[in-house]
Order: structure tokens, then sequence, then C-alpha cells
């Protein structure tokens, strides 16, 4: 099994990366600077907790009120990720990263453990980037009920800091 990265931590430089979309238009973390960055790395398109997590930011009224980007990353490929964005009418891109390489520099891939089995796949979690490239705070283990709310607080109590 491959070893997880270590952990990110608030104030380091989040990772640049070049992933394509759905539609093979490539993004980078540079094409976002200035703005928060959400992004959320998940298992598998259309499931359950996947699904509600997508449709959790999609309907995150604070973090639209932020003007944070969004970004979903997941090793689905590119018709999966854009037959799973509009069957729910998700508004923001979902990244691919088949090989994993991303996902696992960021600690977003290794061995998981799903009701006493371990495996080894894509964990659920959530990276918020400053506007200054800089990790904010770190969700290594995403439980989906409420997590949209908590990024979008997240970035209040960092903007305050920012403004004090």
């Amino acid at each position: 099994m491959t070893q997880a990265a270590p952990p990110l931590t608030p104030g380091e430089l989040f990772p640049s990366f070049v992933l394509p979309d759905a539609d093979g238009r490539t993004h980078r973390l540079g094409d976002y600077a200035g703005r928060y960055v959400v992004l959320y790395a998940y298992p598998k398109d259309d499931t359950p907790g996947c699904t509600k997590e997508a449709c959790d930011f999609r309907d995150s009224a604070l973090l639209k009120a932020h003007g944070a980007v969004i970004l979903g990353v997941s090793r689905d490929d590119a018709g999966s990720h854009r037959a799973f964005g509009e069957k729910y009418g998700l508004p923001f891109p979902l990244l691919t990263d088949e090989d994993a390489a991303f996902l696992k520099l960021v600690g977003a891939y290794g061995p998981k453990n799903s009701f006493g089995k371990v495996t080894e796949g894509v964990r659920r979690a959530t990276f918020l980037i400053g506007p200054d490239g800089r990790v904010v705070q770190v969700w290594p283990a995403v439980q989906v009920e409420g997590h949209a709310d908590a990024v979008a607080a997240a970035i209040d109590a960092d903007r305050q800091g920012r403004d004090a």
C-alpha cells in the first residue's frame, strides 16, 4: 500500500497543480490568485456521500457570498465527471487525477479503513487555500453533514484574522 503523504499545515504554500476538468480545460492554482479556493478530494462520482458533498458545496449561499472558488478532484475520468456534473447541476469544475499523483502529494490518497476493511484509495478531504496560495485549513477526514458551512466559517475566521 502507498504511504500517505504528511498532512499539509496552515501557513504553508499549497502545492501547485495542473489538472484537467471534464471538458479538458487545464486548471492551475495560480489561475485563482487573490481568491479563496476550496479544493475537495472525493472518492467517486455519483455515490451517495460524494453526491451529498458536491450538492452541499453547490448550494452553499455562504460560499457563494464569499466568492470562493470550488474545485472537486477525484480519480474519475472526464466522462464520469461530465455526467456527474450535469446530473446534479454542479457549477464548479471537477478535476481529474487518474493516476492519483496529486492526491498522493496532498495526502488525500492512501490507506483508509471502511467498516473494518483497510483499502487504498481517495480519502475525502478538503483544503481551504487563501488568496495568497497558502493553506488556511485542512480537513483530512471529512464528515459530509455540515461541512460546507464549516468551510465558510473558516473563510470568515481567516478574513477577520487578515483584517486585524
